[in-house]
């Protein structure tokens, strides 16, 4: 699927559409009305019909909100978006706020007043941000309101696209490597082994886990929207449009799978009376917990029990997003090939970059989609973290400069995910030293060896202490999880400093991607995927081990590696992974691209 790069920036959405709003929440009484990005489903990527923020404001971003009262309004983004949301917002119609500092909470308790209502769709909005909400409006003497009928909806009207309806098909053993009737029975037993009868799953990652199903209701995601109840018993009942249901699924669920639609979901709740009931806080929108408690349920707040099973991919999955690597490595080699060679001269555009890489990826005759919006920052837009080329912001690389290129892909037995930052020209004497020490907390990160038990926040220092040393830092995530052939942002491990309970586990695929990003000139990222496995004995040792195993195949800019600072550890970990490249990838590419890999790749 093509990348668009031409982002909504219609700034007479504000002055359009909140007007719209407004009348309809005075309809309903109502003297503000809240706007989150999450849908129904808490997605990352939205369908069209589910983006009401970008509806309502005219911003696109992945993460946002806005808030909109009687005489004012806001939009709030992080740290990622403060370029974009100024294009693409009319900041005469709203005023534009930090997302995390304060948030919605501080502004709820400045801007409301005593005997204000200000109303919310309980879908949207999880339980826990709620009660965050009402505490704020509270204290500004306000009132948050549940409404029965969105009035963003309401306003948005004939207009607003149809929900999606792509098929619902079959992720067949040979990628998925478990039964779903396998994976019910497990997770019915977990549930039973918590006192619970039944779970409502409303996140579509793992009812596509779950059923071994997967869709295309969602951009950059194969995922199918739905909602389900899974009992103890490993039976239950799956909530689907039936626009999606192709004549094999059915015999594919199998006769302990009820296939029902979303109108038959209440009824399906009410059904649950009486029944300790597991739900995910974090996942589950409110609406969930209201409607299992008035129909008499015993609500147990507790991680969605799918999130771990499905982290821990089993022996197939790694082996299919093991082979979902190798492919991606051709088409990698191919454009990195291109950048070291032709680009050096011809000096293309962000989406000249991007656009070449797909046609690479999609070469391949196996991507089903991209895995996010890729990212290519020449020279200075390479240190805004998460920037994607448009049109109207395209910028063309210059020698002496870094072009940082993250992206990735979706396949039917894996998804990939991947940076490298690569020199334009002559790379200057600072942008080699702090690309090697961004190369050292890598290395470090994927070397590691640790016992069960640790966190990806025991390990982040790992790769940030080279960076230290100097008095340099970096202000995302070292690692996230990733899914198979499902989201690339997946949970619950991260390698973070921020606080993480869940024990990394054989089978979880994360990514390391330290970086370095000054202001105003260039950035640098350095991402692969690695999955957890057992490693080998430490000689003497007293505990048994787990590590890391290196996913993404693709060469790192050695123009761009001041040796001087690699310790001989250091040079032989970097030369063992380009000799492994060379190995798996080289004999894949046309030769002109394995001639340069063995000079890409050839020994420090």
């Amino acid at each position: 699927m093509r990348q668009t790069f031409e982002e909504t920036t219609d700034r007479s959405f504000g002055p359009r559409h909140v007007p719209l709003i407004r009348k309809a929440m005075a309809a309903q009484g109502l003297d503000g009305f809240l706007v989150p990005h999450e849908d129904e489903h808490q997605n990352e990527y939205l369908p069209e019909a589910n983006d009401r923020l970008a509806w309502a404001t005219g911003f696109t971003g992945s993460a946002g909100a806005a808030v909109i009262l009687k005489d004012r309004a806001a939009v709030f983004v992080d740290g990622r978006y403060t370029l974009q949301v100024r294009d693409q917002v009319d900041e005469a119609t709203f005023e534009i706020r930090d997302l995390v500092e304060g948030g919605v909470p501080a502004y709820l308790e400045t801007a409301t007043a005593r005997g204000q209502v200000v109303g919310y769709d309980p879908r949207l909005h999880s339980p826990d941000a709620l009660d965050r909400l009402q505490a704020a409006a509270a204290r500004a003497g306000a009132q948050l309101k549940p409404v029965a009928a969105n009035p963003l909806d309401q306003a948005w009207g004939a207009e607003r696209p149809a929900q999606p309806t792509a098929p619902v098909v079959a992720q067949p053993l040979e990628h998925s490597g478990e039964d779903s009737a396998d994976k019910r029975a497990r997770i019915g037993r977990a549930l039973a082994a918590r006192g619970a009868d039944a779970t409502v799953l409303t996140s579509p990652s793992s009812i596509a886990w779950l059923f071994n199903v997967r869709g295309g209701d969602v951009i950059r995601s194969p995922l199918p929207l739905s909602q389900a109840i899974l009992h103890k018993d490993g039976t239950a009942r799956l909530f689907l449009d039936p626009a999606k249901v192709t004549e094999a699924l059915p015999a594919w669920l199998g006769n302990q799978v009820a296939l029902e639609t979303p109108d038959d979901l209440p009824a399906a709740l009410a059904d649950l009376k009486g029944k300790r009931v597991l739900v995910d806080p974090g996942l589950s929108s409110a609406w969930y917990f209201e409607a299992l408690a008035q129909a008499g349920a015993e609500v147990v707040r507790g991680e969605d029990p799918c999130a771990l099973p499905r982290a821990a991919k089993n022996s197939v999955e790694i082996a299919g997003t093991t082979e979902a690597h190798a492919r991606d490595g051709v088409a990698l080699a191919r454009f990195l090939h291109w950048l070291a060679t032709e680009a050096q001269t011809s000096l293309p555009d962000e989406v000249e970059v991007v656009t070449k890489l797909e046609g690479f990826r999609e070469q391949s005759g196996a991507m089903k989609d991209l895995s996010f919006d890729t990212i290519a920052g020449a020279a200075s837009n390479g240190a805004i973290v998460h920037y994607h080329p448009t049109f109207r912001q395209n910028k063309k690389t210059v020698s002496g400069s870094l072009l940082l290129v993250d992206s990735g892909a979706q396949y039917l037995d894996g998804t990939t995910d991947v940076t490298r930052t690569v020199a334009i020209g002559e790379p200057s004497a600072e942008m080699r030293e702090r690309f090697t020490l961004v190369l050292k907390g890598h290395l470090a990160l994927a070397a590691v060896r640790f016992p069960a038990g640790t966190t990806g926040s025991a390990l982040d220092v790992l790769a940030r202490a080279p960076l230290w040393a100097r008095g340099l830092d970096f202000d995302h995530g070292t690692g996230h999880g990733v899914g198979s052939y499902l989201g690339v942002h997946e949970g619950p491990q991260r390698i973070s400093k921020l606080p993480n309970f869940v024990a990394l586990q054989p089978g979880m695929i994360l990514s390391n991607e330290p970086g370095y990003y000054k202001e105003g000139a260039y950035g640098i990222r350095i991402e692969n995927l690695q999955y957890v496995a057992e490693a080998a004995p430490i000689p003497g040792g007293e505990r048994p081990m787990l590590g890391f195993t290196t996913l993404t195949l693709a060469p790192i800019d050695r123009r761009l590696i001041e040796v001087s600072l690699l310790t001989p550890d250091e040079r032989a970990q970097m030369d063992a992974y380009h000799a492994r490249v060379l190995a798996v990838v080289g004999p894949r590419v046309p030769a002109e691209v394995r001639a340069w890999m063995e000079e890409a790749c050839a020994p420090l």
